[in-house]
């Protein structure tokens, strides 16, 4: 065997003996957490529990003559009745308070439009829970929601009454809703 050879044996056993430098993973952890909230989803805008400026709708009765007897109208929210989403596990609670003017006016309504440029003239109206205009939601009343989790559709209807003595103009009221989670 040529002394070539040799070496190039030598070498190659050398390499083969040869140990790789120790080669180690380092494992280690990530800690995820997120804390929920109840919230409720109302015409497609989401809200936590204790905010502030939902809008459930509108109330138009339309144009009458200011010799109406009665004129029918449901809140709306982009011309359908609104929807409320809340956490699964929640019964929700709609809470139809105090309007600007309640008590004011003569007619049969516990809630009452003003005139917005003659102080002191009001068109009275009633919410109800019914298209038959037969259950009246008193100021404060409650409408208590299903608690799955899913949308839900929420139908409130309302009449106002017309009166002796009323004048042409534009008559209008802010009704407060809670959204109890």
């Amino acid at each position: 065997m040529t002394a070539k050879k040799k070496l190039s044996i030598t070498v190659l056993t050398f390499m083969a003996f040869t140990v790789s430098p120790a080669h180690a993973d380092i494992t280690g952890t990530i800690n995820a957490t997120i804390t929920l909230e109840a919230g409720c989803i109302v015409n497609g805008q989401n809200f936590d529990d204790g905010t502030a400026g939902a809008d459930f709708g509108t109330l138009d009765f339309g144009t009458e003559n200011t010799l109406f007897l009665q004129a029918d109208a449901q809140i709306l929210s982009g011309g359908a009745a609104f929807t409320v989403q809340c956490s699964n596990g929640i019964a929700p609670v709609l809470s139809f308070n105090a309007g600007l003017n309640d008590g004011d006016g003569a007619g049969v309504g516990l809630h009452a439009m003003a005139h917005q440029t003659q102080a002191g003239r009001f068109v009275t109206y009633n919410l109800y829970s019914d298209a038959g205009r037969n259950t009246v939601i008193p100021v404060g009343g409650n409408v208590t929601l299903a608690g799955g989790g899913g949308q839900q559709t929420v139908n409130v209807y309302a009449r106002a009454f017309g009166e002796a003595g009323l004048m042409p103009g534009v008559y209008s009221d802010v009704v407060t809703v809670l959204l109890e989670l």
